[in-house]
């Protein structure tokens, strides 16, 4: 009994929606509330959109979202058309065209995300680089330090030595370590400005790119997407061609009817005519169906390659600079021994008077790498796979649906437009009557001229008179 009342609802529900007829309270109440029910949806949606995605301020997106909700729902109460129109738009989200939009989605996902993970990657490996040059000014200065150093002690070494009591030989050692840096430190400034400028370029563009794709492309897809059905639902309405090539329930009742009347029907078909005229709906899969579900995952694979391309060339990046960054970090220092020995004797007319030994350690060490210029590599992969894995689950299930989703296009319109419906269905009609008339015909002259080539008198007509028929 439930699932009666249940049953009866939605076949109200159904007849209501797409015939607009609002005589009486509950078949208005319930058009009302099919109206209203995606349109709270979609406002749901719109809102979030303008809070997340725009970044607009919570009143602002609620104003529109409500005003949007508003007239969405009056527009589906009052027009028919309209209503045809949403119906379709939701069901063209399987299309097609749908599907190109998602693949455009998911291009862009991992362009952006991708590329501008890469570029910073790349951008810090140069940034540690320029850093780790600058710190080595000073380390470039510290050996010529160490070697002045010994120098001096040389000298003073010396300078005791010369000193023979007699005479004292003074010499002064004077050095000053001097090392041009000024050349050095400009062309690091150079290599950093133009880094610095080409990272500010590209990160300008990347996010130029992006607001755009986040703010106009969808407005952009969703006219698009109008378009094209106002376009398919004007063709059905204008072109009696147009799709007309299935066998829907309603041709089913005008071929009973024609058939009843004593006129010529059509019904049933031949097996030659069920592969030209399949029926409406069918669940068996057919061999167009099959190749148009092929044609639609061939785009779906290419472009799952150059996804996995990307991502393969950022993760390839990332573990690149990431080895490079943990053999950095350990190396040991380079440790330059420099050790300095110095025997003197000391000797008076050939007579030995004494002897000293002098040590000094002038060893320094060299960092290859300066820790705190080591390259900070970043891999978010899942900024680009999470929405890649719900843009592929909705395409694997887009794929075994979008076959059959011209028939259901062509059933939603049927239900719309019945004046356009019936007039399609006897073009229909009448078209595969003429086609079966016309194979009549060149069947009748066949037999009829083989008939005349299998008699004598057609080659000897001299010898075989053709006989007249005297009755």
């Amino acid at each position: 009994m439930i699932s009666k009342g249940l049953n009866d609802l939605r076949i109200l529900a159904v007849d209501v929606f797409t015939s607009g007829n609002r005589e009486g309270f509950k078949r208005t109440a319930i058009l009302l509330l099919i109206c209203a029910f995606p349109s709270l949806l979609l406002s749901v949606l719109l809102l979030l959109y303008l809070l997340y995605t725009l970044t607009c301020d919570l009143g602002v997106s609620g104003g529109i979202a409500a005003i949007h909700g508003v007239l969405l729902t009056l527009a589906l109460f009052l027009s028919q058309r309209v209503r045809c129109l949403f119906t379709l738009f939701v069901i063209s989200i399987f299309t097609k065209k749908s599907r190109s939009l998602l693949l455009t989605a998911g291009t862009s996902v991992v362009v952006l995300g991708n590329i501008h993970n890469t570029l910073e990657n790349l951008t810090g490996l140069v940034r540690s680089m320029i850093c780790n040059l600058r710190a080595k000014k000073a380390s470039v200065i510290a050996p010529f330090r160490n070697y002045v150093d010994m120098l001096k002690w040389l000298a003073d070494i010396l300078q005791g030595v010369t000193d023979l009591g007699v005479f004292n030989l003074d010499s002064q050692l004077k050095i000053s370590p001097k090392v041009d840096l000024e050349h050095f430190r400009e062309r690091l400034a150079q290599a950093e400005l133009k880094l610095n400028q080409s990272v500010k370029y590209a990160v300008t563009f990347i996010n130029s790119v992006s607001s755009v794709k986040e703010g106009v492309y969808p407005v952009i897809s969703v006219l698009a997407l109008m378009i094209f059905i106002t376009l398919h639902v004007r063709k059905y309405c204008r072109d009696m061609k147009y799709k007309n090539n299935f066998i829907s329930k309603k041709f089913i009742d005008f071929d009973k009817k024609q058939k009843a009347e004593g006129k010529q029907h059509v019904l049933p078909l031949t097996s030659e005519e069920e592969k030209l005229y399949p029926s409406l709906p069918s669940l068996r899969p057919t061999a167009q169906e099959g190749k148009a579900l092929l044609k639609f995952g061939i785009p779906i694979v290419s472009h799952l390659v150059a996804w996995v391309i990307f991502i393969t060339v950022d993760a390839l990046l990332y573990c690149f600079v990431a080895i490079i960054t943990t053999k950095l970090s350990e190396m040991e220092s380079f440790h330059v021994p420099l050790l300095l020995s110095l025997k003197g004797i000391a000797t008076l007319i050939g007579v030995h008077l004494g002897e000293e030994n002098h040590h000094k350690d002038f060893s320094y060490s060299v960092t290859l790498f300066e820790k705190q210029c080591l390259p900070k590599p970043k891999l978010l992969l899942h900024n680009s796979i999470v929405p890649l894995a719900a843009i592929l689950l909705t395409l694997l299930v887009m794929a075994p649906v979008a076959a059959k989703l011209v028939q259901i296009r062509l059933m939603v319109c049927e239900r719309f437009y019945c004046t356009e419906a019936e007039e399609r269905i006897k073009y229909l009609h009448a078209k595969i009557l003429r086609k079966r008339l016309k194979k009549r015909r060149e069947k009748e002259s066949s037999n009829s001229l083989t008939l005349l080539i299998s008699k004598p008198h057609f080659w000897c007509p001299l010898l075989f008179p053709e006989e007249v028929n005297t009755t």
